[in-house]
């Protein structure tokens, strides 16, 4: 079997990730796809948009054909979906039967998501796993930004060549089957060593309570991220702010999330478990500056490049504390559960923030307005809750 401590094997298992955000690469084409396709814009965004929806399903029946399985084939099994339905669209012009495919993708990484970061509770132990968690964090902010720009250079050659982007679903696959071990064997030991020593208690029997509590904290934090992320084109259009600058400054926040994920580890190491109240206080300070730049751009714009950064810490700390939560052969479903809070969380955030909007008598269809008003109060809240988690971490000590 491999050895997963070494630096190929490694490589080989963040790979995956490095291909689960393509789902967006090609929506630079939706404009030539529009016409040559003879449909509307709507239709041809929901083909950007349709993957998501049909990863969330996924992601719930992955860690039951896991069990079927096997961590390490059912992550095949994804990549494999991932790449032949991903270059469908190269061959064939035909939207239905495109659509069609782009649910197959989204199968495919729905199918392999959870594991991607369940697979590093088995695999790693200790600050190896908080590296690895916070390097596959990062992983994914590359992947969507490298792909990105390869599906825009293929775009030179035509809309339907971006869709070979997903070729790289195979190299990256036959490195992960050659160098990834299979963790069956992994699973089985850690078993039969709880069977052994059940009367430990540090050794989790079963499902804890506090991983519905997460899902909806993974949930909420995701709301308050997304409500910075997407009223900041609108409040920079208020300030008569170019869009090409406003794009520019939301890729500067991927590469700061980016660095988030990168230096997680080291985090970590430093704050140990008072990374989380870290990360909390970062996001409140990005709040704050957001909420009350006062039409200062230079203000707003530090407060939205900052918000990335503390997200990709408090993301791996909370995919961290699931091996405490649940045994390893649940991982697959606990983090299958969080997934679908963060997912959630994606969902939810216009309908919360117009609700929130309402509830401070402020209801407004100004998206700018509303950010305003909500993204303080947000703050507020990511505040009492890193006062409440810092004086139980305090207790704990």
């Amino acid at each position: 079997m491999q050895s997963q401590d070494k630096w190929i094997t490694k490589i080989a298992f963040l790979g995956i990730s490095f291909m689960l955000t393509s789902a967006y690469a090609i929506n630079g084409a939706m404009p030539q796809m529009t016409k040559a396709l003879g449909v509307s814009a709507t239709q041809v965004q929901a083909l950007a948009t349709t993957p998501s929806i049909v990863v969330t399903v996924f992601v719930l029946l992955s860690s039951f054909i896991a069990a079927k399985l096997g961590d390490k084939k059912t992550i095949m099994l994804g990549m494999l979906l991932v790449g032949f339905a991903g270059i469908v669209p190269f061959f064939v012009t035909s939207y239905p039967i495109i659509l069609v495919s782009r649910m197959v993708l989204g199968a495919g990484f729905g199918i392999f998501n959870s594991l991607a970061v369940s697979m590093i509770a088995v695999m790693y132990q200790g600050q190896t796993r908080a590296t690895m968690l916070g390097w596959r964090a990062a992983v994914e902010q590359i992947g969507q930004a490298v792909l990105t720009f390869i599906a825009g250079l293929l775009l030179n050659f035509g809309w339907q060549t971006t869709f070979l982007v997903y070729l790289l679903a195979f190299p990256i696959l036959y490195l992960f089957y050659v160098r990834v071990p299979d963790t069956t064997e992994m699973l089985a030991a850690d078993q039969k060593n709880n069977k052994k020593t059940h009367i430990n208690r540090n050794v989790p029997q079963n499902i804890s309570p506090l991983v519905w509590v997460l899902t909806l904290f993974a949930a909420f934090i995701v709301i308050d991220y997304m409500a910075i992320q997407l009223s900041f084109p609108f409040m920079a259009q208020s300030l008569g702010v170019s869009g090409l600058l406003v794009s520019t400054i939301l890729s500067l926040m991927l590469v700061a999330a980016m660095v988030g994920g990168l230096v997680y580890g080291g985090m970590q190491k430093l704050f140990g478990r008072f990374t989380l109240q870290v990360g909390l206080l970062l996001m409140v300070l990005s709040n704050f500056l957001v909420a009350f730049s006062n039409g200062n751009f230079v203000t707003l714009t530090i407060g939205v490049l900052l918000i990335g950064f503390p997200m990709q810490l408090i993301s791996p700390f909370i995919f961290s504390q699931l091996p405490n939560l649940a045994p390893l052969k649940k991982q697959p479903f606990v983090t299958s559960i969080v997934l679908i809070g963060f997912n959630v969380g994606v969902f939810v955030e216009p309908f919360a923030l117009s609700l929130l909007a309402k509830i401070m008598g402020n209801e407004t269809h100004s998206v700018s307005e509303a950010a305003y008003t909500t993204i303080p109060l947000l703050g507020v809240i990511l505040l009492i809750i890193a006062g409440v988690t810092f004086i139980t971490n305090r207790k704990r000590a």
